[in-house]
């Protein structure tokens, strides 16, 4: 058993006995916070790529002040590469009162970035507000890109995932002393996050462990076995290996998101065999492998698979428009990309016309955004909710139209900007440049009442709308000001009401 060397504090900081010793957190702004709490051993040498493994045991008291590191990943979009250290699995609480008597409910946030980046101690995911009002919040790391979800001879499948369902074990187990109900978990989280929440309900390993789920901006994008290896094997063969984790276990964990980078920097040249993956580009994603992930989360949760679970599910209106900007098309798509753009994604055969004819008045850039946004984002979100009805189950759905005024007001209603809004974190980094600095009171009134939502349905599963159901479509529109009206992409709705967003497969060899 390791131990802890610390000395007692002078002050009142706050100590709580977890299942694998004692942690000493912070007080902060009248909440306990703990950061770096492992929740498994670190996933290297003899650990590498294999299950997570339960964090063994200290003795002594435990500091829990700061950050675990993140864990290796992308660095295609400025994303740190420097951080020290492995222990990368590890969660951080915040609790307005460390005490097992006062079960409150709890809230646990995955991070988003793609499945190729994720960092829970990012400023915008700081919990004080959420935490503020009444609910334990849980944020999480888990591995991604190669180490977490590449498929690789001889180690599981969906790593990632499997490190996300160690970390609810680990809630279960020892929530209760953060003043937690263990009976009261909903899992939430956004863009990979979101598509991380949607195959824990599809997960019979994770049945079981929470009651709720909010889903924010789920991606469509899950792969076949046969996708995941054949792309898993280019981005060995760029480091002149086999997928295998003799092979790969011997390449240092922080050169191994190059390898990565450089498929998704060239992604266009297997379209012939990769497809639709290739315009975003995509290289990582849950696998449907039959096993970690029985199904892909639609046609599990039309069966039935998460039917005693609650669902919030939704999207913004402008998905794809960051990513307009990023990739440098912004106010500038052509009738070409646009084509392009509608031919790989667009559903049916003749999908590029069908986009046309919805959408009549369209320009050639109003239709790229509409297709990228509705095959990646949007009808994901929407087919979840409509999923989780037909099985039996209690879907709300939602969408944020509110624009934002920040970025000279051109990026809308756009991926990403529902984290800001509801952690309450408005005035720092990538947020304010999406709402504007300082934060109007819209903006502030807004980020309120989505607060409010996610925490009431947390506590007590009602997010303050009525339910789905596939005859008057209600959602939640959050704009300024919020209205409840039928779900507005009527035209996206019907273009895509016949497909079921399958597994992708390997189209060619």
């Amino acid at each position: 058993m390791a131990v802890i060397a610390s000395s007692k504090p002078s002050g009142s900081e706050p100590e709580v006995r977890t299942a694998a010793g004692v942690l000493r957190g912070r007080r902060e702004a009248g909440l306990a916070v703990f950061r770096g709490v492992p929740f498994a051993e670190p996933p290297v040498g003899d650990l590498r790529f294999a299950a997570p493994r339960p964090v063994r045991g200290w003795d002594g008291v435990r500091p829990a002040a700061a950050f675990g590191p993140p864990p290796p990943q992308s660095g295609m979009l400025g994303a740190s590469q420097d951080a020290a250290g492995d222990d990368w699995l590890t969660v951080n609480v915040w609790t307005p009162e460390p005490d097992a008597a006062a079960r409150l409910p709890v809230m646990v946030w995955i991070p988003g970035g793609g499945y190729v980046m994720g960092d829970s101690g990012l400023p915008e995911y700081d919990a004080g507000h959420l935490a503020g009002s009444g609910a334990v919040v849980v944020s999480l790391g888990y591995r991604v890109g190669v180490e977490g979800f590449a498929q690789i001879d001889g180690a599981p499948a969906n790593r990632g995932l499997l490190d996300q369902v160690a970390a609810l074990h680990w809630v279960r187990d020892n929530i209760r002393v953060f003043g937690g109900d263990p009976d009261r978990v909903t899992v939430f989280g956004q863009s990979a996050g979101g598509g991380s929440v949607a195959a824990l309900l599809a997960m019979p390993r994770a049945a079981g462990l929470f009651r709720r789920a909010v889903a924010q901006s789920v991606p469509g994008t899950f792969f076949s076995p046969e996708l995941a290896a054949d792309i898993a094997a280019v981005c060995a063969a760029e480091l002149g290996l086999s997928p295998t984790v003799s092979d790969l276990s011997a390449v240092a964990p922080a050169r191994l998101p190059a390898a990565g980078d450089a498929v998704s920097a060239k992604m266009a040249r297997w379209r012939e065999r990769w497809g639709p993956i290739t315009h975003r580009p995509i290289p990582f994603a849950p696998v449907v492998d039959g096993d970690v992930l029985p199904d892909t989360p639609w046609r599990a949760l039309a069966g039935g698979a998460a039917r005693d679970v609650a669902l919030l599910v939704g999207h913004t209106r402008d998905e794809h428009r960051l990513f307009s900007l990023i990739d440098g098309v912004l106010g500038q798509v052509t009738r070409e990309q646009a084509e392009i753009a509608l031919r790989l994604l667009a559903p049916g055969q003749d999908g590029a016309r069908g986009y046309r004819e919805a959408y009549p008045s369209a320009t050639d850039e109003e239709l790229y955004e509409l297709v990228n946004a509705d095959w990646l984002f949007r009808m994901p979100s929407l087919h979840l909710a409509v999923a989780q009805t037909a099985g039996g189950g209690r879907a709300h759905l939602y969408e944020l139209t509110w624009p934002a005024p920040g970025a000279g007001g051109g990026l809308g209603a756009c991926h990403g900007l529902d984290v800001p809004l509801v952690f309450g974190n408005l005035t720092s980094g990538q947020p304010a440049m999406l709402i504007g600095d300082p934060p109007s009171p819209a903006a502030e009134e807004l980020s309120a009442r989505i607060r409010r939502a996610w925490t009431g349905f947390a506590a007590h599963g009602d997010p303050g709308w009525p339910a789905y159901d596939a005859r008057r479509r209600l959602a939640q529109i959050f704009d300024s000001p919020s209205t409840v009206s039928a779900y507005p992409e009527e035209a996206s709705r019907r273009l895509w009401q016949d497909h079921a967003f399958p597994a992708l497969p390997l189209l060619a060899r």
